[in-house]
């Protein structure tokens, strides 16, 4: 399975690839990205079965990258992976299309609870 995880903290993506290994999913094809942008482009060229997205990035924000790929047809799996975790947050998230939310802090079986029906 083929997993993109886009934050703007190089330490970020990493705690999650690792939060990932300690949760059990484990041997799977891990991209990274630092902004929403540089994600759009990398799923343009080649689409991942599921996104994991901090929120607030600079040049393009998570929000924004599901919109443009709402926008563009492409229909892969999305979940945020952010510090902030309002119920306005959530609403939107849900409204854009996103799949989940998990709150920062999270930990291995939070990420177990959520992302198990979305990754085989």
């Amino acid at each position: 399975m083929k997993i993109m995880i886009v934050d703007d903290s190089m330490a970020m993506r990493l705690i999650v690839m690792k939060t990932l290994r300690e949760a059990g999913f484990e041997g799977h094809d891990v991209t990274q990205a630092e902004d929403g942008a540089k994600a759009l482009e990398k799923i343009r060229q080649d689409e991942p079965d599921l996104v994991l997205c901090d929120w607030n990035m600079p040049n393009m924000t998570g929000p924004e990258l599901l919109e443009k790929l709402n926008e563009e047809g492409i229909k892969v799996r999305f979940g945020f992976v952010t510090t902030e975790a309002s119920e306005e947050m959530r609403s939107k998230a849900g409204e854009l299309g996103a799949r989940f939310l998990i709150a920062k802090p999270f930990t291995p079986e939070s990420f177990r609870e959520t992302l198990g029906p979305y990754i085989k």
